[in-house]
């Protein structure tokens, strides 16, 4: 035991030793950092970021007026003291000291560097980012970067981060609905509806030539209105949206919505029900005692690989629905065919399973109500609108390819034979 303490006591003084050969300078530097580290890397890495920022600003300064204790008859500007400004890091404001710069003729040199550190869109940004997570103005403060306790910070308050999130949802929004869809092949269309607070949100997502899922735009309203329909259709298409070669757009089974994709895109649209949304209006009109038979009954019939099987499936549990269920066996028959277009385009597995459903938005939907979940008040649609638009862009931001993005060529092809039927019957007459 008492050989450990001595050489504890011999590496101790090793490394008093070694910090005795530092300049005196670097040692001062080196606690500060050490104690920053005390509370973290964070708190460590806004101490290096000032830091760094005072020498930049040095340098600057030394760029201007020419290096400390030289005279220099043809300078053009001369150091003038110092005082405390403030910079943002770590999504808050934090104190500095720093220093002037003035011409000949008294006027104030910006500094650029000092400047850049000033950006509000920095705080902007941070207060989207945190409250998108699921951070209230209450708790915002909680999740900012420490600074370390011999660092003082500006407080944060709630009217200033609701300021700055405001700021960011609105722009987000803004950007989102002035998206320009010319400069990419859409093989995909989906449409689907959230409820935020007492509004109902329709949102298109576009699924590129190459698997990649984009948000297109979002409008308040229901897939049951068909003013919305006809305006949300309408608005994607002088945006750019191409339906020339054809495509395939998922919806849920509301009529209005059908009918707007049928005024709006025409014959070059070709529809996909969502099996999803399909099944639970069937089972809505079932007792709880019928619904699991049911179920599995279209799940094995969505399951066929055969378009001609699964629609002699589909109908023949409609008739067997007929007699002690009819509200279901009406709602399994309106549009029975559209459930099965990915079978009927004769699509792989992969693409089916992807594109039977509006599932792939299901998860963006997943960011909107997780960020929105720590709003207490909803004032108007306006609010609703911001914070959907902020939550689907942060989710499109972990979008990945479609499963079996790699089959997209054969949808295209088949997109394009229904899009033309006319051109591809000439085509194999010749």
């Amino acid at each position: 035991m008492s050989v450990y303490h001595g050489k504890t006591k011999k590496r101790q003084m090793l490394e008093v030793d070694k910090q005795h050969w530092l300049p005196q300078q670097v040692q001062v530097t080196l606690h500060a950092l050490m104690g920053a580290a005390k509370e973290g890397l964070l708190a460590l890495a806004v101490a290096v970021g000032l830091d760094v920022l005072r020498s930049m600003m040095e340098a600057e300064v030394t760029a201007i007026v020419g290096p400390k204790g030289k005279h220099n008859p043809n300078r053009k500007a001369f150091r003038h003291g110092a005082e405390e400004g403030r910079v943002v890091l770590g999504g808050r404001k934090v104190p500095i000291q720093r220093p002037r710069v003035r011409t000949k003729d008294g006027q104030e040199v910006r500094l650029s560097s000092y400047e850049a550190f000033q950006d509000e869109q920095l705080l902007t940004q941070a207060a989207l980012e945190r409250m998108l997570h699921g951070l209230s103005t209450r708790r915002y403060h909680h999740g900012l970067e420490p600074v370390g306790d011999d660092l003082p910070a500006v407080a944060t308050s709630k009217s200033s981060v609701s300021r700055h999130f405001v700021a960011a949802t609105r722009k987000a929004l803004a950007e989102l609905l002035a998206r320009p869809l010319g400069d990419q092949r859409y093989l995909v269309l989906m449409l689907d509806g959230i409820e935020v607070a007492d509004h109902t949100v329709v949102v298109a997502l576009g699924i590129t030539d190459d698997g990649q899922k984009q948000i297109l735009g979002l409008w308040e309203g229901a897939t049951e209105n068909a003013t919305v329909c006809r305006a949300l259709l309408t608005d994607l298409v002088e945006r750019g949206l191409r339906v020339d070669g054809g495509i395939l757009v998922v919806i849920d089974g509301a009529k209005a919505l059908r009918a707007a994709v049928r005024d709006v895109l025409g014959a070059r649209a070709t529809v996909q029900r969502c099996q999803v949304h399909k099944k639970r209006n069937v089972l809505d009109h079932l007792p709880d005692e019928a619904r699991a038979w049911v179920s599995r009954k279209l799940e094995q019939a969505w399951r066929e690989t055969d378009y001609e099987k699964a629609r002699t499936a589909l109908t023949s549990l409609a008739k067997t629905l007929d007699d002690k269920y009819p509200g279901a066996a009406a709602s399994l028959r309106e549009g029975l065919e559209e459930t099965l277009t990915v079978l009927r385009l004769e699509l792989p597995e992969a693409l089916r399973k992807t594109l039977r459903s509006t599932n792939p938005i299901e998860s963006a939907f997943e960011k909107v109500r997780m960020a929105s979940r720590n709003v207490k008040r909803w004032r108007n649609g306006q609010q609703v609108l911001r914070w959907t638009a902020a939550g689907l862009l942060e989710a499109e931001k972990g979008f990945r390819r479609i499963k079996g993005y790699r089959q997209l060529p054969m949808l295209s092809e088949a997109l394009s034979r229904h899009a033309a039927p006319e051109a591809s019957s000439a085509v194999q007459t010749a």
